[in-house]
């Protein structure tokens, strides 16, 4: 056996003649196994989190985005679109009018987000299933419908059940505006509420889908213009072999060139993927220097070892020992305490998440998608939870040895 790791396992589990080192020593264990175990559990939670979410969104998300680099809107009736199409693993291209406008229903009035869709669009997406009343019916005959978002529903206090239409304007782009009377400058259209869905707080408090006939129109748009393009693939193509999804994503680029912008489903919700990264490292870290502020007692306890033990370690001198042997012996004391109380904490942590994960013990307070707390368990964050322990026990044991070389 390793010399310098027999002597340090002796050391770490044999009685003083002064309690207190082994106090110490256990309290410095105790305390970074409670931080590596809260890391463990937290990060477990974030990640549970950040599944839910991206599960929330991917439901009904599209793989790739397309929009004009430049300018507002775009035909979407080009060869480029025909080579896309016909791309391996590419099942549905949507070209999308969006825009935001003035909505009035029953005198009450709101500013809106029209999202103008094909009647596939609801069911190809997903974001059908997301329906809470009514259905996703973008028309009937040639009368439109809409399909209104919750919280905007709510705002305007309109049920699809009502017989008044929702009342969407929108300036002219071919008429000058008149100062005599104003609403002869507006387009307008009449739909009439299908259904109300709830997707998520930006699109359910100002959302509304619309035939894309009727956005041409209330925009003076052309018959094949939109605003952006949404691509749908295969499920297997799209999600289980991320090469393909990647090797998609540069023949898009490569196809439409500089004139517009490719978005994937991360760039399509960069701003939230990035806030919940920045909490969950801003957590870690806050933990991190707790296990760090605890981690300070085994400097108290070696340095108290190191004192009681200036007999042996003349007794290893004198044995032909070289300093550097004892150093390694101290080091590992105390790299040892950072050791136990990490893999303890570590392994209660896990356990606990398991138990979570499986049995959902702790609910979750108020009326959410979820009963309990979701937990999902990473292999990233046990490494980097072990290795930020131990490396600041490491690091904190070098400290009273350098005090060892003084004297």
């Amino acid at each position: 056996m390793y010399l310098p790791f027999f002597i340090a396992k002796r050391y770490l589990f044999a009685k003083k003649s002064h309690n207190v080192i082994n106090i110490i020593s256990l309290i410095s264990s105790i305390g970074i196994g409670i931080g590596s175990m809260a890391l463990i559990i937290i990060l477990s939670v974030y990640n549970g989190f950040d599944t839910l979410i991206k599960s929330q969104y991917q439901a009904y998300q599209p793989d790739f985005v397309i929009t004009p680099s430049e300018g507002k809107s775009f035909s979407a009736n080009s060869v480029q679109f025909e080579q896309i199409a016909s791309l391996p693993g590419v099942t549905q291209l949507f070209p999308v009018v969006e825009e935001t406008v003035f909505a009035i229903y029953d005198n009450r009035q709101s500013i809106a987000t029209i999202r103008g869709v094909e009647e596939a669009y609801g069911q190809i997406s997903g974001i059908s299933e997301n329906v809470v009343e009514g259905e996703f019916k973008l028309g009937f005959g040639d009368v439109g419908n809409a399909v209104i978002g919750s919280g905007l529903a709510t705002e305007l206090r309109l049920r699809v059940r009502f017989l008044s239409p929702i009342e969407l304007y929108f300036p002219d782009r071919n008429s000058q505006i008149s100062m005599i009377n104003p609403a002869a400058s507006l387009n307008d259209e009449f739909l009439y509420p299908s259904g109300i869905i709830s997707l998520n707080n930006d699109f359910d408090k100002s959302g509304i889908y619309i035939p894309i006939s009727k956005a041409r129109e209330l925009l003076s748009y052309g018959e094949h213009e939109a605003t952006s393009v949404e691509i749908y693939m295969d499920k297997r193509s799209g999600e289980s072999l991320r090469g393909v999804y990647s090797e998609r994503e540069k023949e898009l680029e490569k196809i439409l060139g500089a004139s517009f912008v490719v978005k994937n489903r991360y760039e399509q919700n960069e701003t939230l993927y990035k806030m919940m990264r920045s909490e969950k490292f801003a957590v870690y870290m806050i933990l991190f220097f707790v296990i760090l502020i605890v981690s300070i007692n085994i400097f108290g306890s070696l340095s108290m070892l190191i004192l009681e033990k200036k007999h042996d370690i003349q007794t290893y001198l004198s044995m032909g020992a070289g300093t550097g042997i004892i150093n390694r012996i101290f080091v590992l004391q105390g790299w040892l305490i950072s050791f136990f109380g990490a893999v303890v904490g570590v392994v209660i942590g896990l356990i606990l998440c398991f138990i979570q994960q499986q049995y959902g013990i702790i609910p979750m307070p108020g009326n959410y998608i979820v009963d309990s707390y979701p937990v999902d368990i990473h292999f990233a964050d046990v490494v980097i939870t072990l290795s930020g322990v131990l490396l600041i026990g490491y690091f904190i044991s070098i400290l009273p040895v350098r005090l060892l070389k003084r004297d």
